[in-house]
């Protein structure tokens, strides 16, 4: 009898740790559903984390989540974190978005901006170079100091090169002086302001913020021409959502994000309202991205 007991205990302690272990594999489960998202840093790169936590918020109230908004140091790391499923979510700009599309087969490019669609980049120039706006590529640029953004930013240096090369029948590199990259686009608009650099592009959104805000005077940093439209920004979900979260989910995340009004979340993009897109949306930028370097 007795050694029966100790074989019952022995079965029921067996049992006992078999039923912890498999609430603690349950618990670290429920624990890893976390919606982590990503933005490529364009701008303001020190005050990200700030920046996006209204999103992060208002994403986990509405989808009923856990959510969590993660830093990347540049372009890149935006899309290897997406690769990797480090993050599930991000807000890209065509470049990326392309880019993190090809990383992930099965990822979607769910909504944009209403103004993404018909986005742009402005030429600018510092005052001492004597050139003014007008509605042709401004050949007298040629031999000048020039800065993009990040080598992987659609608006800040893609596009803009792609239109160099269209008019100029010349890369980047052989048509300026000297070419530069200053990382983000309020660094861009700073660095041509300041004399650092003769001209330079980058989004007309950073630009036309960063003259309401005062922080760059149009008299001395002026726009000397506009590029013709293409889409640009949107959120891109990877292909895997509705496994992670629930059959649905990812159709879910794009309606809560189209009906977004919050000003806080939407302050954070710069936007005004979401719209839907898909993956067709960005077919120009990656046509482009065949016949442009991105280094």
């Amino acid at each position: 009898m007795k050694q029966k007991r100790i074989i019952k205990g022995a079965a029921l302690a067996s049992l006992i740790a078999g039923a912890v272990a498999l609430g603690s594999c349950t618990k670290k489960e429920e624990a890893e559903q976390v919606l982590r998202f990503s933005a490529i840093p364009d701008q303001d790169t020190t005050a990200q984390a700030e920046r996006y936590a209204p999103a992060a918020k208002w994403l986990s109230e509405k989808l009923d989540i856990a959510v969590e908004f993660v830093p990347s140091s540049d372009y890149g790391a935006s899309v290897d974190k997406f690769s990797t499923g480090d993050i599930q979510l991000a807000w890209f700009g065509g470049v990326t978005g392309v880019q993190a599309r090809n990383e992930a087969p099965g990822s979607r490019a769910i909504v944009a901006g209403a103004k993404d669609l018909q986005f742009k980049s402005y030429f600018i120039a510092n005052e001492s170079t004597g050139l003014i706006k007008a509605d042709a590529f401004p050949q007298g640029t040629k031999g000048l100091t020039f800065t993009f953004g990040s080598p992987g930013s659609t608006s800040g240096c893609i596009m803009p090169a792609h239109f160099i090369v269209k008019n100029t029948d010349q890369g980047p590199l052989d048509y300026y002086g000297k070419v530069g990259f200053s990382g983000s686009h309020d660094k861009t608009a700073f660095q041509v302001q300041d004399g650092t650099y003769q001209t330079g592009a980058l989004n007309y959104s950073t630009y036309d913020r960063l003259v309401k805000e005062g922080k760059i005077d149009s008299n001395k940093c002026r726009v000397i021409w506009e590029t013709p439209a293409y889409a640009d920004y949107n959120f891109t979900a990877r292909g895997d959502l509705d496994k992670t979260f629930g059959e649905g989910f990812t159709d879910r995340l794009q309606a809560a994000l189209i009906g977004c009004t919050d000003p806080a979340v939407l302050k954070a993009f710069d936007r005004n309202k979401f719209i839907s897109v898909d993956n067709s949306t960005f077919q120009g930028i990656a046509d482009v991205m065949k016949s442009v370097k991105l280094k």
